[in-house]
């Protein structure tokens, strides 16, 4: 069993937003058909619905590694994770934005995890991902870096 998982699923109001491709499309196929119009924003609405669940990641830390995505990396290279909400994870999400980092994050998921890297091999500085739980992420990703007990 996973130390930590959550799966970042789109908000609700971001279905309420690609609902706009329904009037979208009777705008462009009621002079053709009301019946294509009808067809269509429906079929765009289910396929880009059915697309951001589909799409959504999951974050993982179970057994000294961090999934996130696809990617993957032992936690024994990794620092300390600092969970950052509100203006500080804005800030971190872009004006204090190191180019170089590795990225996973989502619009419509406003904490993130801030999670450095100290392999030096690696380009990236840090790992910075999305989390609506930034503070168990953070715990879950520190604690599974401490030796286990020696019996």
């Amino acid at each position: 069993m996973p130390d930590y998982r959550e799966k970042l699923w789109p908000s609700p109001w971001l279905f309420i937003i690609i609902a706009l491709v329904i009037p979208a499309s009777l705008l462009v196929f009621l002079p053709i058909s009301v019946l294509a119009g009808i067809l269509t924003g429906a079929g765009l609405y289910l396929g880009s619905a059915l697309l951001l669940v589909l799409a959504s990641p999951t974050v993982t830390v179970s057994d000294g590694v961090l999934t996130a995505g696809r990617a993957r990396i032992e936690t024994r290279l990794l620092g300390e994770a600092v969970p950052l909400e509100g203006a500080d994870a804005t800030l971190e999400r872009g004006q204090k934005l190191d180019a170089r980092a590795w990225l996973l994050i989502r619009g419509w998921i406003a904490p993130v995890v801030r999670i450095p890297l100290v392999d030096p091999t690696d380009a990236a500085p840090y790992w910075l991902v999305s989390s609506r739980r930034p503070q168990k992420m953070a715990a879950a990703i520190n604690g599974s870096r401490r030796p286990a007990s020696s019996n």
